[in-house]
């Protein structure tokens, strides 16, 4: 598979290294190319009044302020240790997006190749600066983003120390679920050409159409929210895919990169053997006498085609027939 597939637990772990461990064993044997949790600092990341967004009023149907509910779900450093020990385990690759400085130091300890810039950091100065000094691969989401803040920080990692071919940008839309009304793909082969940068799309819709859409225009990675189960309570189960559908989209995916082929026009083995069946042959439209010109009124077009191609009758008009020629008879000269 090309396309780089990311299984995004995000916090669908709910707080739990158990949970975590069964939907990187499930995000492996769905065929995901990674599984991405989320390092964050809840006292770094939001203030203790700070309301929940609208999506997730919606989905945990509770009064507690996103301090604490993020906190329900934040895992300590020891934990991430054990989930890059069971990705290893399991043969899948360990990813994660930061969400201040002091988990960036986190993910620095634990070592990790990649690292993912989640749609609401994209305005973060310290940390997207800090990120750009580690000159590692990144994935940056630009939901909730105008062209010029997604500049704004491309610009910034790179200045910071990060080359430009080592970042991939996720066109994205940040509810959950999106309204298919608002997937809006062509702005990523927009962004493509623009920026002359990697792209890729992080879904947050409830079906997998969008992601297999992405890949036809090019999307290099996909991201995806992935659960064990939508009914379980938390802010992303709803608008994530359970372990079939996951595995049904990477199946989609698989099969549309076969389909889009390479740029090459050619005729490929399957249908090359249909050729002499469906094209046509020049035949005498009635009887022809040896030593009769051949004309446009005693030629005609029909299948199979294994004889002279009618393109050719050009070569043939004006000619005497050197033998002769019952109606439907294929012409040779």
């Amino acid at each position: 598979m090309k396309t780089f597939v990311i299984a995004e637990a995000g916090v669908n772990h709910n707080g739990k290294l158990k949970v975590a461990k069964k939907l990187i064993e499930q995000a492996s044997i769905c065929g995901a190319s990674a599984i991405k949790f989320q390092i964050y600092n809840t006292n770094e990341l939001v203030t203790h009044d700070a309301h929940k967004a609208k999506y997730q009023e919606k989905n945990l149907l509770s009064k507690i302020s996103q301090h604490e509910m993020l906190k329900n779900y934040e895992l300590k450093f020891i934990d991430f240790i054990e989930i890059k020990k069971h990705c290893i385990k399991n043969n899948i690759i360990f990813l994660a997006s930061v969400f201040d400085l002091k988990s960036l130091e986190v993910f620095k300890k634990l070592k990790i190749n990649k690292i993912k810039i989640p749609s609401g950091e994209i305005t973060n100065y310290n940390l997207l600066k800090a990120i750009g000094k580690l000159n590692k691969e990144i994935i940056i989401s630009s939901g909730m983003s105008k062209l010029k803040e997604i500049e704004s920080a491309i610009k910034l990692l790179i200045k910071s120390g990060t080359k430009k071919n080592k970042i991939t940008l996720l066109h994205c839309n940040s509810d959950y679920p999106t309204p298919v009304k608002d997937v809006n793909l062509k702005a990523m082969t927009m962004m493509k050409e623009y920026f002359k940068i990697k792209i890729g799309y992080s879904d947050h819709s409830n079906n997998i159409e969008v992601p297999i859409a992405a890949v036809t225009l090019g999307a290099t990675i996909i991201e995806k929210h992935f659960t064990l189960n939508k009914k379980n309570y938390g802010p992303d189960h709803k608008a994530s895919l359970e372990p079939k559908e996951f595995n049904e989209m990477i199946k989609n995916i698989k099969n549309t990169e076969i389909l889009l082929g390479t740029i090459k026009k050619i005729i490929s083995p399957s249908e090359s053997q249909n050729i002499k069946y469906v094209r046509k042959s020049l035949v005498a439209s009635k009887k022809i006498n040896r030593g009769e010109i051949f004309k446009i009124t005693n030629l005609s077009s029909k299948r199979p085609g294994d004889g002279i191609s009618p393109m050719k009758i050009g070569n043939i008009l004006g000619k005497k027939a050197k033998k002769k020629f019952k109606k439907n008879e294929k012409i040779i000269i």
